[in-house]
């Protein structure tokens, strides 16, 4: 069965933050619904706006790519290559 999505919000979690993005109407094909149900309990997290959880989003990206690039550079130092994941072939 398809699905009607009426007053849709996407939320975005960073941290103990969340914020809630309106996306309006969704219509989903019934062939790529796999699970639907309801949460009953989240853990406490404060809501802020969607500037400020995005921000933090953007932050926490940034962050994780930082990481990635010291990671690479110390693997390259020792004589070691990770291929990137958009150079990958596909099979």
């Amino acid at each position: 069965a398809n699905l009607v999505l009426h007053q849709t919000v996407e939320r975005i979690h960073v941290g103990k933050k969340y914020g809630d993005i309106p996306r309006g109407i969704f219509v989903v094909r019934g062939e790529n619904v796999v699970l639907l149900g309801e949460i009953v309990s989240e853990p406490p997290r404060q809501q802020v706006s969607i500037e400020e959880i995005l921000e933090e989003q953007r932050v926490e990206q940034q962050a994780k790519q930082e990481s990635e690039k010291l990671k690479v550079q110390a693997l390259k130092e020792r004589g070691l290559c990770v291929p990137r994941a958009d150079t990958l072939d596909e099979y």
